[in-house]
């Protein structure tokens, strides 16, 4: 049953491809605080999994709200709007080989929201520091290394004080230097009173003890197995 203050919930939601067709109903309440680590080795299935937490699929069956609205009932700003408070990892950035590297950080909450560009760059110069960037990053996209591509999509994902995290496999086993920093700033979103998801095909990360999860599950073609609480 969803609360008055639930972040995202998932009631009786079944998809199409691509997820297999005799899938369980997708069941997901994430309150105020909650971060839910996902086992999901797939990276398809993940990607799709956070694109319908996002309102950009539309379920056959069920619904999916993002702040107790149904992401199929919200009008297009409306629904903008409310994907200004997703921040999201995604698994391939999709960055855009057009646009210099500071515009492709600061995009999304342009886009979606009205903040200010000088208050959002002053934002992420510091979400940039704390993340191993010696500042916000300037210049062609293509000439980053991998990590600081990974540094820069986390610095996208938490631009704009964000109600909801979404996280597909950002350390990967590969970006350790990352880890830290990011559980931190986890705990900035949940301790305001936002959640997060964190999907992840990293045995380090899912067979962590410590790792701080609330809820922890398993994602397959079937749907999502919850294994109770945190480790």
């Amino acid at each position: 049953m969803e609360s008055a203050g639930t972040i995202l919930g998932l009631h009786g939601v079944r998809t199409s491809e691509p997820f297999g067709a005799s899938i369980s109903a997708l069941e997901l309440a994430l309150e105020p605080g909650d971060l839910a680590l996902i086992d999901a080795r797939d990276a398809t299935l993940a990607g799709a999994f956070a694109d319908l937490c996002c309102g950009l699929v539309t379920p056959i069956e069920g619904e999916v709200r993002f702040l107790q609205r149904d992401w199929t009932s919200q009008p297009r700003q409306v629904a903008d709007a409310l994907r200004g408070l997703i921040g999201r990892v995604f698994a391939s950035p999709g960055w855009l080989g057009f646009l210099d590297a500071e515009t492709n950080i600061l995009f999304q909450q342009l886009h979606h929201t009205r903040t200010d560009i000088g208050a959002l760059r002053d934002e992420a110069v510091k979400l940039a520091i704390h993340f191993g960037l010696p500042g916000l990053p300037g210049g062609p996209i293509s000439r980053f290394s991998r990590l600081d591509l990974a540094r820069a999509g986390l610095v996208r994902a938490f631009l704009g004080t964000p109600r909801l995290v979404i996280l597909e496999s950002p350390a990967q086993g590969e970006y350790l230097d990352v880890v830290t920093p990011l559980i931190n700033k986890i705990a900035e979103v949940r301790d305001r009173g936002g959640a997060a998801v964190w999907l992840t095909r990293s045995r380090m990360v899912w067979e962590n003890a410590r790792f701080p999860a609330t809820i922890r599950m398993r994602m397959d073609h079937q749907g999502l197995a919850d294994l109770g609480a945190a480790a």
